[in-house]
């Protein structure tokens, strides 16, 4: 049996079960550097996401003239982009490598790729037009457009914010592409290991 394989039984497959906990036994064998990239990679993501979401505020409340509320129209901006993308790579790209169920490379880039870019990119720039709209309204720092009208004119309010963003998205993509390729590879690694003690020193 190769190193870089899973164990099977007689019916060819494995308990999901086992290989998540066989996976695990491997994850803690890990050089610490290697742990800790994987452990935090979805934590850089989510902190470029939070920078993300307080860029965008800014240039929502640029664009409507507001200048209260900076606190409370901040940490939501933060926040919960933050914890969107975290959560996001964890389920799409973290957990099912720990559970041997994501096992092809390129879905690997292109999940992390879409998450960051997504999550930790469009989803604050979306978030924070309500945001910002409601302080507009609230303290009546921009005219506010008339029933019927209300959809074109987010819509040219958005669009140039959306412009200035594109090399914002861009690189967001990029890091999740790259967090994606970095874990996967730390993931061969992990299946490279020996399964246990004893076979590390047969070999």
């Amino acid at each position: 049996m190769s190193q870089n394989t899973l164990p099977v039984n007689d019916t060819g497959r494995m308990p999901p079960k086992l290989i998540r906990e066989l996976l695990l036994l491997k994850f803690e064998r890990l050089p610490e550097k290697d742990k800790k990239s994987f452990a935090n990679g979805p934590v850089f993501l989510g902190v470029s996401g939070a920078c993300v979401g307080l860029f965008a505020n800014t240039l929502y409340r640029q664009v409507l003239n507001v200048t209260q509320g900076l606190i409370t129209s901040s940490l939501p901006m933060a926040v919960l982009p933050f914890l969107t993308t975290v959560a996001l790579y964890n389920g799409a790209v973290s957990q099912p490598l720990l559970a041997g169920e994501l096992n092809c490379p390129t879905c690997a880039l292109i999940r992390g790729g879409l998450v960051s870019a997504l999550a930790g990119g469009f989803y604050p720039v979306l978030l924070a037009l309500p945001v910002s709209a409601g302080l507009a309204t609230r303290y009546n720092t921009a005219p506010m457009p008339e029933r019927g009208n209300v959809l074109r004119f987010w819509i040219n309010i958005t669009q140039p914010i959306l412009n200035r963003m594109g090399i914002v998205f861009l690189m967001q993509a990029i890091f999740g592409l790259y967090m994606g390729s970095k874990h996967y590879g730390i993931y061969i690694k992990m299946l490279e290991l020996p399964t246990s003690n004893s076979e590390e020193l047969n070999d």
